[in-house]
């Protein structure tokens, strides 16, 4: 695919280079061939030539990748690695889950609603129509794969977050930009990925009941064996996380001795390097919002094994425990309320005892909050009359009405003398027929019909 980007000549090393980017690279070039002939010059320009050749190689891949007409390479494709190239992947300092990043279409899977053949960011970029967008999804799903294919000279913001933007961007920039939801990789993405990782490092998975032999003639042996139970185990297990899922990979192949010829990876191995703290759930993002509030709703509709498995799943993400503790609280006066006034008093002391034990002691607290308040009698008067009361303050024409004299409190003379606080008794109001509403507003009853469950 030729390219419309002007190239020309650098003066130093007469390579090519886009007129956007020369300058750089030629200041970097006198600097390196600055007539030093000692042998950190010497290393200095052979470094520079690898990276430059590198990021030469990668240019002509970005001119080229959207001429790909499908997501996912065949099998058939990808080069087998050599036994040097072999060990290098496992002991570069490089994470896997970096080293396997796609670098165009041809290697990405998944998010299908939107990459699909007529699907709107693969129409845009085949037009090189590229938009200001957001890529908003869970951990892992593929969202930095696009940004170095923003075009050359072009001032155009391609953010990716895992985190609501309508919270963390402002109205401003938010009203500028295309959001567009990438949605959480299914296991079948996990699993594809994962087989495409094997194949790359000379892999190979074994299906249940397959004959592993090769004692024929032109067998290739592969160095990793994995059986096909483990590479689903761990893709079900890493919640769409294409990087959980290649970390733990790595993991347990660095755990494996590489010299031992062909590597075993059990499904023990592959549990010894998981730990579940994958778990989806960011406490900053929009998932810790989502699961709190179904926590809250669970124990409003008295759900006691929702309220638990929600709480539970805050408490195995990592998520402060306090927090959840707060919102228990909260719980206990907002949907119980005075039809059970001790479920206030339990929410608080599950609240306290946390601050006094934190975690893992706390847990089971909670978790005892949690279902008491599921299983307590529900009644929203409280929050209901609270929310009357507001509205009646905020919707008030004019200034407030004052405090009525008998009313006051009259600490001097002067106050008294005024008619503070004369006339007051501490009689029900049914004996005194005194008023202690504002007046104006002496017949405003907040409390209807209760909203009891």
């Amino acid at each position: 695919m030729s390219s419309s980007v002007e190239v020309v000549n650098c003066p130093v090393c007469y390579r090519k280079y886009p007129v956007t980017e020369i300058e750089s690279h030629a200041n970097k070039c006198i600097f390196l061939n600055s007539g030093e002939n000692d042998g950190a010059s010497t290393k200095r320009r052979e470094d520079h030539d690898h990276k430059e050749t590198n990021q030469a190689e990668k240019r002509q891949k970005r001119e080229g990748y959207i001429e790909q007409n499908h997501v996912g390479q065949s099998h058939d494709e990808i080069e087998v690695p050599s036994s040097s190239s072999f060990r290098q992947t496992f002991t570069s300092p490089v994470p896997l889950a970096e080293q396997m990043r796609p670098t165009d279409l041809t290697n990405y899977f998944g998010q299908e609603h939107v990459l699909g053949l007529h699907k709107v960011l693969r129409t845009l970029l085949e037009k090189r129509d590229i938009p200001s967008m957001i890529l908003w999804g869970p951990p892992g799903c593929g969202k930095d794969i696009f940004l170095p294919h923003v075009e050359s000279g072009t001032i155009t913001l391609i953010g990716a977050t895992t985190e609501n933007p309508s919270f963390s961007l402002n109205s401003a920039l938010l009203s500028r930009c295309r959001v567009i939801v990438l949605e959480k990789l299914n296991t079948q993405h996990i699993i594809a990925i994962l087989e495409r990782t094997l194949i790359v490092i000379d892999g190979k998975i074994v299906k249940a009941g397959e004959n592993i032999n090769f004692t024929k003639p032109g067998d290739r042996i592969p160095r990793v064996l994995i059986d096909e139970a483990t590479v689903i185990w761990l893709a079900e297990m890493c919640d769409g996380d294409a990087r959980v899922a290649l970390n733990s990979l790595q993991l347990a192949l660095q755990a494996r001795d590489q010299d031992s010829g062909v590597i075993l990876i059990s499904l023990d191995d592959i549990k010894d390097g998981v730990k579940r703290s994958h778990l989806l759930y960011d406490r900053k993002g929009d998932e810790h919002y989502n699961i709190i509030s179904a926590m809250h709703k669970s124990i409003r509709a008295s759900d006691d094994n929702a309220a638990l498995y929600w709480m539970t799943r805050m408490l195995q993400g990592g998520e402060d425990p306090l927090y959840i503790a707060r919102r228990l609280v909260r719980a206990a006066s907002e949907d119980i309320g005075l039809a059970d006034p001790m479920a206030l008093t339990v929410a608080v002391s599950a609240m306290q005892g946390c601050q006094l034990l934190g975690m893992p002691e706390c847990d089971v607290l909670l978790a005892q909050c949690a279902v008491y308040l599921a299983r307590a009698p529900k009644s929203r008067e409280m929050d209901h009359a609270l929310a009357l009361a507001k509205e009646c303050i905020a919707e008030h024409k004019g200034p407030l009405p004052s405090v009525p004299l008998h009313l006051r409190n009259a600490p001097t003379r002067l106050m008294k003398d005024l008619g503070y606080g004369k006339g007051y008794n501490m009689a029900h109001k049914d004996i005194s027929h005194l008023t202690y509403m504002p007046k104006g507003l002496e017949n405003v009853d907040f409390f209807g019909p209760s909203e009891s469950l």
